[in-house]
């Protein structure tokens, strides 16, 4: 039988009921005092104070060297662009990427805002390229651009 005291059956007499209230009470407790962390919705993030609709003066002129990296469908390369400009080789690219920064130093601007604004169909080699570039002429901080979607999924 269940709750039996006979010694033949049980040699040590152990009451558990008590221990099954501990043990009750003690996941009641852990149930009631556990909290479950939001991963979504919430991220870590280290933004520039001085960047963006909020950390812009009013009435001020962004001045940034800009190469956009666009991916060609038809051909399958990548075509890099300063502005409207059209940089098929390195040399090219290099050399207009250090004019931009000699003329935005000529204004006596000390580090230029450099930025890249890669679609994400571009191989990531191509954007390394382009760091690497970068770094040579002597730009030392570098930023990326989030680019717009593409073609066909923009709602109208």
């Amino acid at each position: 039988m269940a709750g039996s005291q006979n010694q033949e059956d049980n040699p040590v007499a152990i009451n558990v009921v008590p221990m099954v209230d501990v043990i009750f009470c003690l996941c009641v407790f852990f149930m009631c005092s556990f909290k479950f962390k939001q991963i979504e919705g919430k991220f870590d993030t280290w933004l520039p104070k001085d960047k963006g609709a909020e950390g812009m003066p009013v009435g001020s002129i962004i001045e940034e060297v800009r190469v956009a990296l666009l991916w060609d469908e038809v051909k399958g390369e990548v075509n890099r662009k300063i502005g409207t400009r059209l940089m098929p080789d390195d040399d090219q690219l290099q050399g207009a990427i250090k004019s931009a920064k000699d003329d935005y130093q000529a204004l006596k601007k000390t580090d230029p805002s450099f930025t890249i604004d890669a679609d994400k169909r571009v191989p990531w080699h191509e954007v390394v390229t382009v760091m690497n570039l970068a770094k040579r002429v002597g730009i030392e901080k570098i930023e990326f651009a989030f680019g717009a979607p593409p073609p066909g999924t923009v709602p109208k």
